[in-house]
């Protein structure tokens, strides 16, 4: 189902015309978001995060656009769908108003909810390797999940054909940034590295999760830094983040296979924090 400015339809039914600033420039931002049990998992994160993206793609933004009323208005969309599916995902989309070429006509905006019934599992067997042909640059806007995400396509149809599970984007200064989905983690020892955002990577709500879970344990030591790929070839263990999946293992890399008890360890503390929420 879609929730179109607060009108719950069935997809066939949404028409954006073409002048719909997403689609001709890109002019939006989105969340993807985790519904279970009928609660939007992180919801905090992720309406903080959309908050400080639309202040600095300077979108105004509603009053309406509480924390309280976004989360209802997900929920109103999920409930609409019959389904016997515990698990939803759901997209927020924002993006200004119609008009005006490169210079909009208004900072003023829509929203878009989608959901969908979902089956959430971790592969046991998963690989990636690096995508090459272009790079994600890095700096804050970067950062920002715009709905321009045409590197993170090419780099998705580059992983099909190469019978790949996912890549690994790279920086202009050919340093590891992200995968095309979500963040990455690099173990080695009791060290776990993550690019720091000046990297240019998503500033993912999972990520910040697993930063949290991992600095209030003394066990590991984590480090937001650069990483080279030369770095993830000597990993113990790799694994990437994001909203629906939570921590996927990276199994393999080229020729090198990767264990994953630290790496399952951190997958039981987020399902349970998803849960209990503490």
């Amino acid at each position: 189902m879609i929730n179109l400015n607060g009108t719950v339809i069935s997809p066939n039914e949404v028409s954006l015309s073409n002048e719909n600033r997403a689609f001709k420039y890109g002019d939006g931002v989105f969340e993807t978001i985790k519904v279970q049990n009928n609660k939007v998992v992180f919801f905090e994160d992720h309406y903080f995060r959309l908050m400080a993206s639309m202040r600095m793609l300077r979108m105004k933004i509603p009053m309406t656009f509480t924390l309280e009323f976004l989360q209802e208005e997900i929920l109103k969309t999920v409930n609409a769908i019959t389904s016997d599916s515990r698990t939803f995902r759901a997209r927020l989309t924002v993006y200004r108003k119609d008009g005006g070429l490169y210079l909009p006509k208004t900072n003023e905006v829509d929203y878009l909810i989608d959901v969908a019934p979902i089956d959430v599992k971790s592969k046991e067997v998963y690989t990636v390797d690096l995508f090459k042909d272009f790079y994600n640059y890095s700096g804050l806007l970067s950062t920002v999940k715009t709905t321009n995400r045409m590197l993170n396509t090419i780099a998705s149809v580059f992983a099909d054909e190469n019978d790949l599970d996912n890549c690994i984007l790279l920086n202009e200064n050919k340093g590891v940034v992200e995968v095309t989905n979500g963040n990455i983690f690099v173990v080695k020892g009791n060290v776990i590295k993550t690019p720091a955002l000046t990297e240019g990577c998503i500033k993912g709500v999972i990520r910040k999760k697993i930063i949290e879970i991992i600095g209030k344990n003394p066990d590991y030591t984590l480090e937001e830094t650069s990483i080279s790929p030369f770095e993830i070839q000597k990993a113990d263990e790799v694994f990437i983040t994001n909203a629906i999946v939570g921590v996927q293992s990276v199994t393999n890399y080229r020729k090198k296979k990767f264990s994953q008890e630290i790496t399952q360890k951190l997958q039981n503390s987020l399902r349970v924090l998803s849960i209990t929420g503490v």
